[in-house]
């Protein structure tokens, strides 16, 4: 079996005993965001499977997006992550 080089951890162990990996965030190309999603990269993140930087290069979003679904993680947990349009 072949294995990319890759710089970081390709696993780290969530809180909840839970082994996040790579494997497990979502595709580059992704452009629908839900809750699930988001959630996914703020762990990698939190937990240092990846920098900040390599999220925010990796899916193209700013420092002030990615703050924000920090925010709403911190604050609400996954449903902070929910988007709903008031009409």
């Amino acid at each position: 079996m072949y294995l990319k080089k890759v710089e970081g951890p390709r696993a780290v162990t969530l809180p909840d005993g839970t082994v996040m990996t790579r494997a497990d965030l979502p595709p580059p190309d992704t452009q629908r965001w839900v809750a699930s999603r988001k959630l996914q990269v703020v762990r990698a993140v939190a937990h240092s499977l990846i920098t900040q930087a390599e999220a925010q290069d990796m899916y193209q979003i700013s420092a002030e997006e990615f703050n924000e679904w920090l925010d709403a993680v911190s604050r609400h947990g996954e449903r902070g992550l929910k988007v709903t349009v008031a009409k």
